[in-house]
């Protein structure tokens, strides 16, 4: 763990090598996957144990094994995904990011969500300052799960957020907070 904090670092540039199932999987496990045999508790910590937070996979042609391209939501409960759109949105989810097209070289870009009235409903509007801390504890996570699977990440904040949800076709409510690309780094 100490040499995955201490190696972490933001990644802009990316080789378009494939990215395997597995690494794919353990990403999703670290972000939102269940961390109890019996219960429903994750692996990122949140407000009340009410869970705002949805990720996104945005995986493009041809860069995860057995992962045809497309936008997918993470679904924690059976550590599954499940396709919303079905297209490599790569350059378009990097054109609403203010044109960072580095991102769009990317295998793959975990975004990361608020639904706020799932946790506004206990803590009113201190619940979106909650959000906010629990999308920072996912991002966290992968990124030092991507360093121990010997893969790279960059992040994003500056985004559309009205275009990224359209782009993606994900809920309205669905409340876009970080995008986070993840792949092997290139030689720069």
């Amino acid at each position: 763990m100490e040499r995955a904090i201490k190696q972490r670092r933001t990644i802009r540039a990316y080789m378009p090598q494939l990215l395997v199932l597995d690494q794919v999987s353990q990403l999703l496990w670290a972000a939102q996957g269940i961390t109890e045999d019996s219960g429903f508790k994750r692996a990122a910590p949140s407000a009340g144990a009410l869970y705002p937070m949805d990720v996104y996979a945005v995986v493009g042609q041809d860069s995860v094994e057995q992962i045809e391209a497309g936008v997918y939501q993470y679904e924690p409960k059976g550590h599954s995904l499940s396709l919303v759109t079905k297209r490599d949105l790569r350059d378009s989810i990097a054109r609403a990011a203010l044109s960072q097209m580095w991102m769009a070289k990317a295998p793959i870009n975990l975004v990361i969500t608020a639904e706020y009235r799932r946790v506004a409903v206990k803590y009113g509007n201190r619940g979106i300052r909650y959000a906010m801390i629990e999308a920072g504890h996912i991002g966290q996570n992968l990124f030092l799960q991507a360093e121990a699977l010997g893969l790279k990440a960059g992040i994003v904040g500056a985004f559309h957020d009205k275009e990224l949800i359209e782009i993606m076709k994900i809920p309205r409510t669905h409340e876009p907070l970080l995008i986070i690309s993840v792949g092997y780094a290139a030689a720069v």
